[in-house]
């Protein structure tokens, strides 16, 4: 039976589970189950984005770049990860460096991309909801709009020749710099939850604070009527979104 170590460059996922024939086969079909679900449907969510043109919106321009950069991964990373796990672990493809350089480059640019997009529709339904509509025709207009899906493209062919260096942790090869770009992708990746909390939390406390405002004016205004206003409708009692609730959402 092949070690561990051998297997820790052909996919990610062995590292977690025991390594033996089955195994491999198994995930050798999840991988290629998700890469055609999934590029069929983001290939399905760019065509209907471009057909209809009520769905030409700012935000939806940011999701179409997210479901790019999620197919370099469905269509280009996952079949190939499909394909090697039924090679033999000592194939060579399993043992070029050009070729992990590569499949690394694939699954770094399309992973970061990918969050770069939901960290934008994040802060653009922040500042849509939060802000005055001046401050947000101002922000988003279709040339600053471009220029922040090129930078997220930018940032994320920076470090690409880095991540390579994760497929050699916990084997033989590992070293201080391979640890050291895992802490910084680590970094990058609890930074981006924390600003997608802190938009979406945003969201929740204004949506709130107009839903009270809301109420309120409702209240004085059925009290000012010269007639006792009809009484509201029998309602379903509607269960509050506690703070946990939404963290979890």
């Amino acid at each position: 039976m092949p070690n561990a170590s051998s297997w820790s460059a052909s996919s990610p996922l062995l590292l977690l589970w025991e390594d033996s024939s089955g195994t491999r086969i198994f995930l050798s079909l999840l991988y290629a189950v998700l890469a055609i679900s999934g590029t069929l449907s983001n290939v399905m969510v760019i065509y209907l984005v471009f057909s209809f043109k009520k769905l030409q919106t700012t935000s939806n321009a940011f999701i179409v770049n997210g479901c790019a950069a999620d197919l370099s991964v469905c269509a280009l990373w996952m079949p190939q990860e499909a394909v090697l796990g039924l090679l033999p672990p000592n194939s060579s493809s399993l043992r070029s460096a050009e070729y992990r350089l590569l499949r690394g480059g694939l699954l770094g640019l399309g992973l970061t991309v990918s969050l770069a997009s939901h960290l934008l529709v994040a802060f653009n339904r922040y500042v849509l909801i939060t802000k005055l509509p001046s401050v947000y025709q101002a922000l988003y207009q279709r040339r600053h709009t471009g220029c922040m899906i090129g930078l997220s493209w930018a940032l994320a062919l920076l470090p690409v020749p880095l991540l390579p260096g994760l497929w050699t942790l916990g084997s033989a090869q590992s070293d201080g710099s391979s640890r050291y770009t895992a802490l910084l992708l680590a970094l990058a990746v609890l930074g981006q939850t924390a600003l997608l909390l802190h938009c979406y939390l945003g969201i929740v406390r204004r949506v709130r604070g107009s839903a009270k405002r809301v109420s309120v004016l409702n209240f004085h205004l059925l009290h000012q009527l010269p007639f006792p206003a009809a009484p509201p409708p029998p309602r379903r009692a509607q269960r509050r979104l506690s703070s946990v609730s939404v963290l979890l959402l």
